[in-house]
């Protein structure tokens, strides 16, 4: 029962993902030049927290309902409700988020941003990694 929940976790997780693309496009083509300095001479996660601030909520909406759409299906949602609730009772445990959707959705976004932040890593410190010509040009301005 555990791995078929699971298993409807991550398809619910993976059907809302693919919904990021528009809303990363948007942000990326909303980039002024103060943005791309800021980037570009920032930490190593300076491109994924600016994506961060501009994504966040779009995604949220965008995400959520097609994960409430698939837990729904299979009555994961009320399952989760009820047994969180139960354990959120019991003395001295931390409590967990009963809202199986708006979990599911902040860790889904979580993993995406995740995901991000190391491939910024990946092409700011390895120069192997900067597969383009633009990539190198760019980042040859932070080395």
């Amino acid at each position: 029962m555990a791995d078929e929940g699971l298993k409807v976790l991550n398809r619910a997780a993976e059907d809302a993902v693919k919904e990021a693309t528009p809303i990363f496009i948007d942000a990326v083509k909303g980039i002024t030049f103060a943005d791309a300095k800021n980037i570009l001479l920032g930490s190593n996660d300076a491109a994924t927290q600016y994506l961060t601030s501009k994504t966040q909520s779009a995604l949220y909406d965008k995400f959520n309902p097609v994960i409430k759409n698939s837990f729904s299906k299979v009555g994961a949602d009320e399952i989760w409700s009820n047994l969180i609730t139960r354990y959120n009772s019991i003395p001295f445990t931390a409590d967990v988020n009963p809202n199986l959707t708006d979990y599911v959705t902040s860790e889904a976004l979580q993993g995406v941003y995740t995901m991000i932040a190391v491939e910024e890593k990946e092409i700011r410190t390895n120069l192997a990694s900067r597969t383009t010509d633009l990539l190198k040009k760019v980042f040859a301005l932070q080395d």
